[in-house]
C-alpha cells in the first residue's frame, strides 16, 4: 500500500488550495462572478475529458482537488454547489451524453459559463428513487416530461438540469431514463428557493415540468438506463463531493489547535486541559479515519466491480465526522462558538445537511447491510 501522492497530484492540490484561498475566498457576493472563478480554477470540470474543456482527472485525483477547494474556500456552500454541478450534472453528461450534447453543454459547464443541476428527488420519491412519478412519454423526435422535483441543488441559477423520469413505470429499475434539459425549455419552471440550514450559497428549489418537450437526443444513455446513470453519478458524488468536507475539517482542526494554544483560562492555555486536548484529538481521529475511507472509496470505484460498501462507508464516515467535529469546535470555543461574527458555528450548519443529501446515513447503512447479506 502506497499512501503517497504523485508529484502531479500534489501540484494540483497545492494549486487548488492557493486558488481557493487566494481568489475564491476573497470573491465578492456576485454569484456568477464566483462561479466563473470556480471554472477558471478548473473545479467545475475536473473529471470531464479535455476535448470538452475539462481536466480529465481520475476520481481519486479529482477528490484530492475538491478537498483543497473545501479547505481553501470558507464558503462551503459554494464548494458544495461546484462539486454537485460536477458530479451530478457535468459528469453524467460526459459519460452518457451523445457527442452533440457533450459539445453543446460541457465547455460551458466546465468554464463556469453554465450552471448545472440534478433533479431526482420528488415529494414521494427521495430515498426510494424507483418511486418516481415524473413521466416522460415519447412523442416523435422528443419526450414530453410531466411531474415535480423537490430539493434541486443549484436550481435557482441552473442553466442545465439533469432530470430523471419514468419512461416505462411497469419496468421498475429498467423503466427510468435521464435527460439533460435546458433551463429555458418551455414547460420547465423553477420554484421559489428554500430558506434552509447551512450551505446557503447553494440554492435549493423545486422544479415543475408541465408538458416539457425535450429532444430525444438529450437523453443520457439509452431509454431505461436512467437508474444506471443515477447510480454512477451518486457513486462519484458520495465520494468525490464529500472530499470538500475533509478540507473543511482540516482547516477547522488547524484553527481549533491555534485557539487552544492562545486562549487562556485559569492562568494557562485551554489546550493544557485534558478535556479540551482530548476533544481535539478526537477531531483529528475522525478526520484521518474519514479521509482514509473516502480515498479508499475513490480507489475502489476505479478498481473494483462493485464499490458499494466502500462508497457508503465513506459517505457515512465523512458526513457524521463533519457534524461531530463541528460540535466539538463550537464547544471548545465556548461563548465565541455560538456568536455569528466568529463564524465558528457556520461549519455545523453546513455539516448538518451532509447526513441527508446524496442518500441519508440510514440509507447508506441499509446499502452496506444488504451487501453483507442482511
Amino acid at each position: 500500500m502506497d499512501f503517497s501522492w504523485t508529484a502531479e497530484q500534489e501540484t494540483l492540490f497545492r494549486g487548488g488550495l492557493e486558488f481557493a484561498a487566494g481568489r475564491l475566498d476573497r470573491a465578492d457576493g456576485d454569484r456568477r462572478a464566483s462561479w466563473r472563478l470556480c471554472g477558471e480554477g478548473g473545479f467545475l470540470g475536473l473529471c470531464v475529458p479535455r476535448e470538452f474543456g475539462g481536466l480529465e482527472l481520475d476520481l481519486l485525483t479529482a477528490a484530492r482537488v475538491i478537498e483543497a477547494l473545501g479547505q481553501g474556500c470558507r464558503d462551503t456552500g459554494l464548494a458544495f454547489a461546484a462539486a454537485a454541478h460536477l458530479f451530478a450534472c457535468a459528469l453524467p453528461i460526459a459519460e452518457f451524453g451523445l457527442d452533440h450534447t457533450k459539445r453543446r453543454l460541457l465547455p460551458g459547464l466546465c468554464a463556469g459559463e453554465l450552471v448545472g443541476a440534478n433533479a431526482a428527488s420528488e415529494p414521494e420519491a427521495g430515498s426510494d428513487i424507483l418511486a418516481l412519478r415524473t413521466r416522460a412519454e415519447r412523442d416523435g423526435d422528443a419526450y414530453v416530461l410531466n411531474g415535480q422535483k423537490s430539493y434541486v441543488t443549484n436550481a435557482a441559477e441552473a442553466d442545465v438540469i439533469v432530470v430523471y423520469a419514468s419512461t416505462n413505470p411497469a419496468h421498475g429499475y429498467l423503466g427510468l431514463s435521464a435527460f439533460a434539459v435546458d433551463r429555458d425549455t418551455p414547460g420547465l419552471e423553477v420554484g421559489e428557493p428554500h430558506d434552509k440550514t447551512g450551505l446557503r450559497r447553494a440554492s435549493l428549489a423545486p422544479i415543475y415540468l408541465d408538458d416539457c418537450r425535450v429532444p430525444a437526443t438529450r437523453m443520457l444513455g439509452e431509454e431505461g438506463q436512467g437508474a444506471v446513470v443515477f447510480a454512477a453519478s451518486m457513486q462519484a458524488e458520495r465520494s468525490g463531493l464529500f472530499a470538500a468536507y475533509l478540507g473543511v475539517m482540516e482547516r477547522q482542526l488547524e484553527e481549533v489547535v491555534e485557539f487552544a494554544k492562545t486562549r487562556h483560562q485559569f492562568g494557562r492555555p485551554i489546550g493544557k486541559n485534558q478535556a479540551v486536548s482530548h476533544r481535539i484529538v478526537d477531531m483529528k481521529l475522525r478526520l484521518d479515519a474519514a479521509r482514509l475511507l473516502l480515498y479508499r472509496a475513490c480507489w475502489a470505484a476505479a478498481h473494483t466491480r462493485d464499490p458499494g460498501i466502500e462508497v457508503s462507508l465513506a459517505k457515512i464516515a465523512v458526513s457524521e465526522a463533519a457534524v461531530a467535529s463541528a460540535i466539538d469546535a463550537v464547544r471548545i470555543h465556548g461563548g465565541a462558538g455560538v456568536v455569528s461574527e466568529t463564524h465558528v458555528d457556520r461549519a455545523l450548519h453546513d455539516a448538518l445537511p451532509s447526513t441527508i443529501f446524496s442518500g441519508t446515513s440510514e440509507i447508506q447503512r441499509d446499502i452496506v447491510a444488504a451487501k453483507l447479506g442482511l
